[in-house]
Formats: structure tokens, sequence, C-alpha cells
């Protein structure tokens, strides 16, 4: 499994022969848009967590040029497949075997709508079994006792959490949050893109170091292989 992170929450999993993008916010996001061009990314399958427009700004101009399968909550998939894209809708606690393993939908504490204002379900995240590794994709979220129960089903390679504040978990949250998952290895997004959420990385690395585990802070268009 190949993980690339294309700033804020946007990542690009390389499955085998599969290759899943997950929340596309690039267009809009000045860190990464003269760095990464959407045409040239592909996808099978693409996963949103929420419906805010940082998540889901490119899903439409990749799906149109990929023809990727759009994977999210009830709501947002409804919403696509209005517009005529393939979809696959899932909720919380369902989890579903693709192609290229196993996707479960769980709980995160945020919102959800579209730019417009109208109703995008309720905010999830995802754990990813496939090719014997196992990650969680927290999305959008608090730190929330229910990410204790992810560690019941699943032993975590990777735990992928929100560190910037102000919108979703800090640094100190997300200490705790990987203790709650049970994995020490993990990659940090949503952090750095506007003011309201930019960190001291050394700050943030030195906390995870403190705490024995694992921060991961890639750039734009850095990957790791799991």
């Amino acid at each position: 499994m190949k993980i690339t992170f294309y700033g804020q929450n946007s990542l690009a999993i390389a499955v085998g022969d599969t290759n899943i993008i997950v929340d596309p916010f690039i267009t809009g996001n000045d860190l990464a848009k003269d760095k990464v061009d959407i045409m040239t990314l592909k996808a099978d399958y693409i996963l949103l967590t929420h419906a805010h427009q940082d998540h889901i700004l490119d899903a439409e101009a990749i799906a149109k040029n990929t023809g990727a399968v759009i994977v999210s909550n009830y709501e947002i998939a409804m919403h696509y497949q209005e517009k005529g894209f393939e979809v696959h809708p899932m909720n919380h606690g369902g989890s579903w075997d693709f192609d290229f393993g196993n996707v479960k939908y769980v709980n995160a504490i945020h919102t959800s709508s579209f730019p417009d204002g109208s109703y995008g379900g309720q905010p999830g995240g995802f754990v990813i079994q496939a090719n014997q590794k196992n990650i969680y994709i927290a999305g959008d979220t608090a730190l929330t006792m229910d990410m204790k129960l992810i560690p019941l089903r699943t032993k975590l390679d990777l735990a992928i959490l929100p560190i910037g504040d102000n919108f979703t978990m800090g640094i100190d949250d997300a200490i705790i949050a990987s203790d709650f998952v049970a994995c020490n290895k993990v990659l940090g997004v949503h952090y750095d893109t506007f003011g309201f959420i930019k960190i001291d990385h050394e700050v943030a690395k030195q906390k995870f170091s403190e705490a024995k585990k694992d921060l991961l802070l890639l750039a734009i268009g850095e990957s790791i292989d799991l």
C-alpha cells in the first residue's frame, strides 16, 4: 500500500493496481495547486469523509476524468448520483468488501454541509483493510471515545489523524486518539492550509516523540509505503 499526501486531508492510496483518492481539495489549496495536476491523478474510487468544500472540491472533476466510483455517506452519495456519477453509499458502522479490500465507515464528530449550505449527512471516517495492511482515516473529527472501538476489530498499521486544531483535534488530542486506536504510527493531516490551522512542526513532532509515537508530516506529493 502506497499513500501520497496532497495537502489538507487529500490523499492518494494505491493498493496493487487499484487507485483511491481521499477528500480531494487541491485546486483550491494554495499549498498544493501548483504542485499537483488533478487531471493526471488516477482514481478507481474517491472516498469522501464529509461534504465540506475542503474535502470535496475536486471530486467531480476527478470523477469525470477517471470514471471513479464515489464512496461516502448516503446523503453525499445520492448528491453525486443525481449528477450522474457512479456511487457507493455507506453509513456509520457499515462495511463493504470492495475489489481492493474492506472499507468500514466509522463515526466522526464534526459537521457536514455542501458549499451551498445543503445537508451533507453525518461526517465519518474510514477504516481500510487491504493487501494485509490496515489504516484508519479519521477525517475531520474531535477526539471521541468511539475511536476505542476500532482496535477491537482491526489492528492498525497507520492512523491518519487531523492535527491542526480549531476545526478538529489538535496535537495533544491526536496523541490521545492514537492511544485510543492503539496505533503509534500517525500521519498528520488537516494542518497549515490556512491561518486557523497552522502548526509548529517541530513542537508537534517533539510531543509525539515524547509520547513514544511516530508523527509523519509529509510534503505535498510525498509518499510512504506500508
